[in-house]
């Protein structure tokens, strides 16, 4: 039995400069070309105890050129045996990296107790995975440098547990990139969202708020601050809420469901807002309100708008933005809800005369708002057109 048998056109000359190559050069590229055969040939027991023999000398080579040869090219291969690949993890960065992130042979255990012996650049390898168990992703954000929990949470196919979240923001919870991570996965715990929301600001608080729906009472809240006005406020909300009863209750039960927010609502063509807000206020049901603000004519709006307890004076607005909202239509376009926001606010300050002071600014800004999301969204069209 010969190396040979592995492959015909592995020759006498290969085997020699495999074993005695001159120059590190030379050694490494017979080793890939064993290294292939190695990992696409199906192999007969005897052959593949031949070629895990092959494989131990290149993992014992004193050249890194060649050890890491053999690192890249059975980095995702079953047939690289596990006790050359945990050989392989000890050595230096540059051979290590390679198996470490991408090896199939590791067992669990395995790559847990390397993530506690090893550097910095090896766990973040690790952390790299293809996927990580919860188990792994725990030590990781327990253990793991800070590169490694960086790349754990941009990790999709790493298995979050609460412990690993808890254990992430305790000891990284300031590391932006790591906040960045976070926000971006495609699904955070609501209460690890209310945890991160005292962490991040400016655009990537934008982004936690926007990405991952946050609870009716830390939108309250939130409501109820400067900084909250300057990135979100609650009207925007509603609109994104899977629960749109539960939140009009919250607001109403924590006496935020003013009569101002209602109006500014239904001036942003938030409709189903408001209707859920006058079936909240006036005790009756959301299908019958929905009816007396659309189909039951104007003494049925003014009947749920006067058991609602809105004040008389705001009738005639109220009754006006709705037949508003009824002319107004959605173009079927990109960003189209930004343009039929921005076009419901337009005509509603044409047509009212008398809006207070601080719901014109409010109304102001929130049409400054829609318009600049259509005109990002036209340059977009056209730069992809172009």
């Amino acid at each position: 039995m010969s190396v040979q048998s592995i492959r015909p056109q592995l020759t006498e000359q290969d085997i020699e400069r495999l074993m005695r190559g001159e120059t590190p050069e030379q050694r490494a590229s017979v080793a890939h070309k064993v290294c292939r055969r190695i990992a696409l040939d199906v192999l007969s027991d005897r052959e593949k105890a031949f070629a895990d023999e092959i494989m131990g000398i290149l993992a014992e080579d004193s050249a890194d050129l060649v050890r890491r040869t053999l690192s890249v090219t059975l980095r995702n291969s079953p047939v690289l045996p596990r006790a050359i690949a945990l050989k392989l993890a000890q050595d230096i960065e540059a051979v290590a990296i390679p198996v470490l992130q991408d090896s199939p042979v590791f067992t669990d255990e395995d790559l847990i107790e390397l993530v506690l012996a090893v550097t910095a650049a090896k766990q973040a390898a690790i952390a790299n995975r293809e996927t990580l168990s919860i188990t792994l992703t725990e030590v990781i954000s327990e253990h793991g440098a800070v590169q490694a929990v960086r790349a754990a949470s941009r990790n999709e196919g790493a298995e979050y547990s609460d412990k690993a979240f808890d254990d992430t923001l305790r000891r990284f919870g300031q590391d932006e990139i790591v906040q960045t991570g976070l926000i971006k996965r495609e699904f955070i715990p609501t209460h690890i969202a209310e945890k991160m929301v005292s962490l991040v600001s400016g655009q990537l608080f934008d982004l936690l708020v926007n990405r991952h729906e946050l609870p009716a009472q830390m939108a309250i809240d939130l409501a109820g601050s400067a900084r909250e006005r300057a990135t979100i406020d609650l009207v925007e909300q509603a609109g994104r809420t899977h629960d749109l009863p539960r939140f009009v209750s919250q607001l109403n039960l924590n006496g935020r469901l003013s009569h101002s927010l209602i109006m500014r609502a239904l001036c942003c063509g938030q409709m189903p807002f408001v209707e859920h807000s006058l079936a909240e206020l006036s005790g009756v049901g959301h299908q019958r309100v929905w009816l007396m603000i659309h189909d039951a004519g104007p003494l049925g709006l003014q009947a749920v708008f006067d058991r609602a307890g809105l004040p008389r004076k705001m009738l005639s607005a109220f009754r006006a933005a709705v037949n508003v909202f009824h002319e107004t239509s959605h173009d079927g376009g990109p960003n189209d809800r930004a343009r039929f926001r921005a076009r419901m606010i337009e005509r509603v300050l044409t047509q009212f005369q008398a809006i207070p002071k601080d719901d014109l600014e409010y109304l102001l800004d929130k049409l400054d708002y829609y318009s600049e999301m259509a005109a990002e969204e036209a340059v977009e069209q056209e730069t992809d057109a172009a």
